[in-house]
This record gives C-alpha cells, sequence and structure tokens, in this order.
C-alpha cells in the first residue's frame, strides 16, 4: 500500500502540472521544483532512513514515514501558493524516504523463507507496475472532474489504513547490529543536490554567469569533494567508496540516473506538450501516456526472469534500444506530430524503462557479500532518485532557456530528447560491459575488500 501511493505520486502530479500552473500562476521553473522538491528530499534520505530504522525499529520508522506522507498530501491539497506547494512536497518525499526501503526490509524479515520471500517481492514488483499505470488516467480524471487538489486526497484512505494495519499486522523488528550515523555526510549530500539543482533551475532567471550561480555550482563542487574526502577516512560510511571499483555497481549507479532522468523528464515534458501544445484535455493527456505505463508493467516482471536466468545483457540491450528508438522519434516532435507516432513512442520508452529496472538492481547487488547487498541496492534507490531530479531540472531549464528565445515548447523539447537518446546509447553500452569477464572480477575483488573488513 506504501508502493501503491509513492508509485502513484511519480505519474499523477505529472498530469496535474499545467493545471497547478494556472491556478497558482506558476512559471516553467515552479513546475519543476513542484517535482523536484519531493525527489530530492526522497534522494537525500534514503539511506539516512534505511539506518534510522534498523536502530530504532522498521515498523516505527514505517508508520512514520505513511503519517508524515499522507499529512504531506492533505497539506499539498490545501496550498495556495506554489512556495506553499513545494514546501509541503518536501514533506510528502521527507515521509516517502521511510517507506519504500524499510518496507523491503520488512518483507525481508517477515518471510525467512527465499521461496516466500520471491513472492513477497514478486507481489511487490506488480504493485510498483500498477500505481505508475494509474497514475496517468487517474490524475487526469480527478484533475478533470474535481481539480487538481483532489490527486492528494487520495493518498488520504489508503495511507491511515496502511498506518492501522501496519500496526495489527507487522512484527516489529531491527538489526542486529545497525550502523552509524553520519550526519556530516548526510548534510553534505543534501547540500550537493539541492546547490546543484537551484544552480540548473534558476540559471535562466538569474544568469549563468550571475554571482549566484557561480556560487551555488561552487557549493556544490566544495560540497561533493567534501564528501568524497570525509567519506573515504570513515569507518562506517554514508557510502563506501570501495563499492564504485565494482564495475557492475558503477554501471547500476549510471543505470539507475541515465534511465530515471529521461522517465523524470519524458513525463515532464509530455503532460505539458500534450496539454498546452495539442490542447488536449488532463483525463486525455492521462490515457495517451498510459502506454508507457503499461509496458512498465507487463516488461518489468519479464525482465526480472531474464535476469534471474541468463543475466542483465539481454535486458539492459532491449531496455537501451527502447530508450533510443523512442526518443529519437521525438527529435522531431512539432505541434501536428501525428498520434500513432507518439504512441510508438510511448510504447518504446515503456520497454525501455521495465526492462531496466530489475537490471539495475541486480548489477548494484551482484557478487556483494549478503552484509552490503541493502545497503548497495539503497545507493541504487539513491541513484534513481537523483538522476530523477537532475532530469526534470534540466530539461524545464533547456526548454525554458530556447523559450526564451522565441522557439516554440515542441522544437525547445529537441535537444532533450537528442540528451535521452544519448541515455539510451548509455544503457546499451552498459549491457555489453557490466557482464564482462573484466567486470565480474572487479565485483569479486571487491566482495573480497569488503567482507575483510
Amino acid at each position: 500500500m506504501s508502493l501503491l501511493i509513492v508509485g502513484m505520486d511519480v505519474t499523477i502530479v505529472n498530469v496535474a502540472l499545467p493545471a497547478i500552473q494556472r491556478d497558482l500562476h506558476a512559471t516553467l521553473s515552479g513546475l519543476q521544483w513542484v517535482v523536484d522538491a519531493y525527489t530530492l528530499v526522497v534522494a537525500s534520505l534514503l539511506m539516512f532512513s534505511g539506518a534510522v530504522s534498523d536502530r530504532v525499529g522498521r515498523r516505527r520508522v514505517f508508520q512514520i514515514g505513511l503519517v508524515m506522507f499522507t499529512a504531506g498530501s492533505v497539506l499539498c491539497s490545501l496550498a495556495h501558493s506554489i512556495g506553499q506547494l513545494v514546501a509541503f512536497r518536501a514533506i510528502q518525499g521527507l515521509g516517502a524516504s521511510m517507506l519504500n526501503p524499510v518496507a523491503l526490509s520488512i518483507i525481508a524479515n517477515a518471510f525467512p523463507q527465499p521461496k516466500d520471500r520471491a513472492r513477497a517481492v514478486g507481489i511487490w514488483g506488480a504493485v510498483a507496475g500498477v500505481s505508475l499505470a494509474l497514475g496517468p488516467p487517474l490524475g487526469g480524471a480527478l484533475t478533470q472532474s474535481i481539480g487538481w487538489r483532489a490527486i492528494f486526497w487520495i493518498n488520504l484512505p489508503i495511507g491511515l489504513m496502511a498506518v492501522v494495519l501496519a500496526a495489527l499486522f507487522v512484527p516489529e523488528s531491527k538489526a542486529a547490529k545497525a550502523r552509524t550515523f553520519d550526519p556530516v555526510g548526510q548534510a553534505l549530500v543534501f547540500l550537493f543536490l539541492v546547490a546543484a539543482t537551484y544552480a540548473v533551475i534558476d540559471g535562466p532567471h538569474a544568469g549563468w554567469r550571475s554571482a549566484q550561480t557561480v556560487a551555488l555550482f561552487a557549493l556544490a563542487a566544495a560540497s561533493l569533494c567534501g564528501f568524497l574526502l570525509y567519506e573515504g577516512r570513515r569507518r562506517e560510511p554514508l557510502l563506501d567508496l570501495r563499492f564504485f571499483q565494482s564495475v557492475p555497481f558503477s554501471t547500476a549507479a549510471v543505470l539507475a540516473m541515465c534511465a530515471f532522468a529521461s522517465f523524470a523528464g519524458f513525463l515532464f515534458l509530455n503532460a505539458l506538450y500534450l496539454q498546452q501544445v495539442r490542447g488536449f484535455s488532463a483525463f486525455r493527456t492521462g490515457l495517451y501516456t498510459l502506454p508507457l505505463a503499461l509496458m512498465l508493467m507487463v516488461c518489468a516482471p519479464i525482465s526480472g526472469r531474464m535476469v534471474g536466468s541468463l543475466g542483465t545483457r539481454l535486458p539492459l540491450l532491449l531496455s537501451g534500444g527502447g530508450f533510443l528508438f523512442s526518443t529519437l522519434l521525438l527529435t522531431r516532435l512539432h505541434e501536428g506530430t501525428p498520434i500513432p507516432v507518439l504512441m510508438i513512442s510511448y510504447v518504446l520508452f515503456g520497454v525501455g524503462l521495465g526492462m531496466v529496472n530489475p537490471a539495475i538492481t541486480n548489477s548494484a547487488v551482484a557478487g556483494m557479500p549478503l552484509s552490503q547487498a541493502g545497503v548497495a541496492a539503497a545507493i541504487a534507490s539513491t541513484s534513481r532518485q537523483v538522476g530523477a531530479a537532475l532530469g526534470v531540472a534540466v530539461a524545464g531549464t533547456v526548454v525554458n532557456a530556447s523559450r526564451a528565445h522565441g522557439t516554440d515548447f515542441a522544437r525547445a523539447t529537441h535537444p532533450i530528447w537528442w540528451a535521452m537518446a544519448a541515455a539510451g546509447a548509455v544503457v546499451l553500452g552498459a549491457g555489453f560491459v557490466s557482464n564482462t569477464a573484466w567486470a565480474k572480477r572487479s565485483a569479486e575483488q571487491v566482495a573480497g575488500l569488503l567482507t575483510a573488513t
């Protein structure tokens, strides 16, 4: 149930963005922050929330996350300015950071038998696809019939019901040896992500050479350097930098950022294009983007079985091809692009996203000791959220800058589609690189280092 509301929140908000823009008189950069305030907080706190749940109790943290996400949803529905909505979306993100990784830990603890656990995780994955598929049509229907505020109301009954059911049926559990907190590392990660995203989003307005933009990029660079130096000296770091000596793990981080930067930018730009350029209603926009979510729902379990039996190469090749051909179709997007072309693009993109997700998780944990597999998976999840935040920031900024020079919206999106096509080529390349003998040896070497310590 927690995954259902968190997953729906990804796609349901994008469909409502034009209505939010009209009602709250928001700029394009304001809409970027509506999406990114949520993803930045989730990206920054995923690993911290996991460490807290291991120490104070997974069910307790899970319930707190549900209450916070639900309360944030109610506050979002009451927002009367774009600034308020952005702040309340951050509260939603704080709650969401306590849900997915903690819920997976609960599943692992509740189902000790591998066969039962595999079935439970399979149901979990199916719900992920259903939630993304429900988002567009449900968001469009609610926005058109009631108003954009209704997209947040739907989280209230589900969230409260999940809190009660967790209290009744979920056993409390803690880690036998909890990881130590790393507040300095956590603060540096948050500072880096916020400074970099703020600089990208606000750059066109403040000026790329303005003192503000230069200072923000300098702050982001200093935060990143400080994080790398500080984490390299800690005994129990927030992020063990030795992980990146494993080629499959490094590939998983790159894959996650490329795939989800493309996904977030794709949803953001298409929701605006279909409603503002083509003049479609919110509900019709939701129906038009439904093929993407349906293909994601169909391909994700197929990819999971392929990864288990054949490895990650074939799913990654299919994924990269889906991303590449989908976005190449959109590099010629204009105000009269035939609907069948859009549908083919959405289907191919759904194939790409559905095929890549299981491969990301598998590559992240490949060869890792069991004691480090959870941390590796959490880093992969964080990479997904970082990619999503940067994808929206860059997509909106490039389009905004192009429109400032008199370019129409559809034509202004062309550089982004080319960038996404390049990301698809990266996914294709990763399919070959991550499955070489060299890559497998690097994973074994890192596993030996981590086991020795």
